[in-house]
């Protein structure tokens, strides 16, 4: 009897095998401090001490550059707005250039670009090459102001304020110094180019940390094979949305009023009758002052759930200093820098709400990028406002003026911003 034909051995099922898509590197990573995010930090912090010491070492010696290369107050305002104008035509850049190379090879060349900008521009006598080498300095500072948030989000996205907050103390700190500093190592030299220069060197220290994560983000494009799969990140557009202009605008005001300060206050009080040393360690001690609140501001906003409380201290505090050197500039000085110091926390404040409008570090970055190029668009208003009328009236009562009204719209922005949203849900 034939036996009955045995069944074949069943196979096992096939595993169906899908590559796995990897993320462009950087991208979203998170850095783990043994592998690069302790040198990410340290780059962030010496960044920041470079990104006003260029601004307010010069408004602390604006009498002596007039004098020495021989510029009108409206000249005068004008360079005191190339700040702003650097920030909103290259800030609004940074997003393309971000997507196409490293952010540790933009922040390699944007600090390359600061050196190089303030040592040449302090070697001329001409005031249309300080203008434009002044331009080139402030083009790195542009870049570097759009990408330490996105850095922020990038590295640290769980301690997002405490990081913010020690980058911003740390700007606040180069502010101080260069305030303070400016017109003694002027005086020690006998130039006010010594005065501005020096600052050069700290932009040159700022260039090394990046250097070797620049040489590990190309080396971590070489490695990627050409079957690699790049995320592509989903393009979010500020511009659309409210959220963002309302950013934009809040960012917009305070930087004005900012600048303003940074620009003509050593001036104000010089006219008040301080000396020029006098009114440059006033000028130093808006922004020594406001170190604790830049490192205390940011972790502040991110315990709150509304920003409204913030919002209406700072504006309150600035109204009240306004008002004082309009009537009193003399008498309480102290009082009115530490008001200013106060009001000026508005600047913390915002760059923190950047990185709580956004949920991923592409949204971080473009509402970044908008926020502050449109912003600072706003922001040229102020110092050559300032100028224009200061040497229009010979007096303060209307710059000081244009200030307030300045102030309100910051105040009306910054009630729209308050309520927690994202800027990608919009």
């Amino acid at each position: 009897m034939t036996p009955p034909p045995t069944a074949a051995p069943a196979l096992p099922a096939p595993v169906a095998v899908h590559p796995r898509p990897t993320r462009d590197p950087g991208a979203g990573r998170r850095t783990h401090p043994a592998t690069g995010g302790a040198l990410v930090l340290v780059g962030m912090l010496l960044v920041a001490l470079n990104l006003r010491a260029v601004v307010t070492s010069l408004g602390a010696l604006l009498d002596e550059v007039r004098d020495g290369l021989g510029l009108s107050g409206v000249t005068a305002g004008l360079v005191t707005t190339l700040p702003t104008i650097a920030f909103a035509g290259l800030g609004a850049l940074t997003p393309w250039l971000v997507r196409r190379v490293a952010p540790a090879r933009v922040l390699v060349v944007a600090m390359l670009a600061l050196a190089v900008g303030q040592v040449l521009r302090v070697a001329t006598d001409s005031a249309l090459i300080f203008v434009l080498t002044s331009a080139l300095a402030l083009s790195g500072i542009a870049v570097a102001n759009i990408l330490l948030p996105m850095l922020v989000k990038q590295h640290f996205p769980h301690r997002t304020g405490l990081v913010t907050g020690a980058y911003t103390m740390a700007l606040t700190v180069g502010t101080t110094v260069a305030a303070a500093s400016a017109v003694p190592i002027a005086h020690a030299f006998g130039s006010w180019r010594a005065g501005l220069g020096v600052w050069a060197a700290m932009a040159a220290v700022a260039v090394l940390p990046w250097v070797p994560l620049a040489l590990r983000a190309r080396a971590a494009a070489r490695r990627a094979t050409p079957t690699t799969v790049v995320a592509t990140p989903t393009r979010v557009r500020p511009a659309r949305t409210r959220l963002g202009w309302a950013m934009a605008v809040y960012f917009g005001a305070q930087s004005l009023s900012g600048y303003a300060i940074m620009g003509w206050l050593a001036q104000l009080f010089r006219d008040a009758g301080y000396q020029p040393e006098s009114a440059g360690l006033l000028l130093a001690g808006v922004t020594a002052l406001g170190v604790p609140i830049a490192l205390l501001m940011p972790t502040l906003a991110g315990r709150l759930g509304t920003l409204r409380p913030l919002v209406l201290g700072l504006t309150t505090a600035s109204a009240l200093a306004y008002l004082g050197l309009a009537f009193a500039p003399h008498g309480a000085a102290l009082l009115w820098v530490a008001l200013l110091a106060i009001g000026q926390g508005a600047f913390p404040m915002i760059l923190t709400a950047i990185g709580l409008r956004a949920r991923t570090a592409e949204g971080t970055v473009a509402l970044s990028a908008f926020a502050q190029s449109t912003g600072y668009v706003i922001a040229a208003l102020g110092p050559l406002m300032v100028g224009i009328l200061y040497e229009a009236t010979g007096g303060w009562t209307a710059p000081i003026g244009f200030l307030l009204g300045a102030l309100a719209v910051q105040t009306t922005a910054g009630m729209a911003i308050a309520r927690p949203r994202y800027v990608e849900d919009e």
